[in-house]
């Protein structure tokens, strides 16, 4: 056994194979053939000396030995300290460019006063914007090493990631004004159950949002989902339904709409900022980081029907920077 002959791609290859349950769908993944697949597997049983994959007739999937097993979950580890090293090194060459994963609410609510802030502490850091509907393709970019940073919902779903909490979003209804509900001077947990609503599609935290309901025997009717959320709540202001949506991707302004409270009975939005653990973050994505947290403690956004207040946590960046040294 010669360890010395194990590259990073045998280990990929693995992964694949665990991940896919076939050959055939590891080449696909991973772009090579499959024969080129069972070739780099061939090699690593060589490398270690022990078989690593079952290989059964017919058309059951492929699976890992206990020794596969073993292998792999060294090989997660790997993978992982080499795609941090790639992305460091493109960092590096990049220089003073901070590539951030954002999404709809982030964007307008957030991103521009950080922006605005590290411009004015490192005035040659450059920002590079990647926005998504959701936090599975932002947390994967940042698995992969094309991005720094992303703004996420927490807790974040499972990777090689740090999670920084930035702020809590409570989350509200929204009628159109000439809705039934418009009229009510607040909404119980029974004005929720069977009303129509319009939710979104690949928001993370709607998931949540409804198992909590459904553990309380609420089940509103969903007619439609949609990522946008402007046209959600133009939907609810034209009566289609009502939506629940996070304080800040509502429009206060919006004298077509009504917006209720729903502290207590729906949990709210965690927002956070995450990045890859194995990652040396840069000058400009430590003070990025700070000026995301360091606005004002409280942000009040007052509109025609509602007033709300966003409770932020502030630190400064010495405990910042103290934390991701750890």
């Amino acid at each position: 056994m010669d360890w010395t002959k194990l590259e990073v791609r045998h280990l990929q290859a693995l992964r694949a194979i665990a991940r896919e349950g076939s050959f055939g769908r590891a080449a696909l993944e991973l772009g090579y053939t499959q024969s080129a697949i069972s070739q780099q597997i061939a090699a690593l049983e060589r490398i270690v000396g022990q078989k690593l994959v079952q290989r059964p007739k017919g058309r059951s999937p492929v699976s890992l030995t206990e020794a596969g097993r073993v292998i792999l979950r060294h090989a997660e580890a790997i993978i992982e300290q080499a795609q941090a090293a790639r992305a460091d090194l493109e960092a590096l060459r990049r220089g003073a460019i901070l590539r951030v994963g954002t999404f709809q609410s982030t964007s307008m609510r957030v991103v521009p006063n950080a922006i605005a802030t590290l411009a004015s502490r490192m005035p040659d850091a450059q920002v590079e914007l990647h926005e998504a509907q959701g936090d599975h393709e932002l947390l994967h970019l940042i698995e992969t090493g094309e991005l720094d940073l992303t703004f996420c919902v927490l807790p974040a779903l499972n990777g090689p990631f740090v999670t920084l909490e930035l702020l809590v979003d409570p989350i509200a209804l929204v009628v159109g004004v000439d809705h039934p509900l418009a009229a009510k001077r607040r909404i119980e947990a029974t004005d929720l159950d069977g009303l129509q609503m319009i939710g979104f599609h690949n928001c993370r935290d709607e998931q949540r949002i409804e198992a909590h309901l459904m553990g309380l025997k609420i089940a509103p009717r969903v007619v439609t989902r949609l990522d946008d959320n402007g046209a959600i709540q133009g939907l609810a202001a034209a009566g289609i339904g009502a939506a629940l949506m996070p304080r800040m991707t509502i429009d206060a302004a919006d004298g077509r709409v009504r917006v209720f409270d729903l502290d207590g009975l729906v949990p709210p939005r965690v927002l956070g900022m995450a990045w890859h653990r194995e990652r040396s973050l840069s000058p400009a994505a430590l003070a990025f980081i700070e000026a995301a947290r360091s606005r004002p403690r409280r942000l009040s956004v007052v509109g025609r029907n509602a007033r709300y207040t966003l409770g932020i946590a502030v630190l400064g960046l010495q405990p910042i920077a103290e934390s991701l040294a750890v």
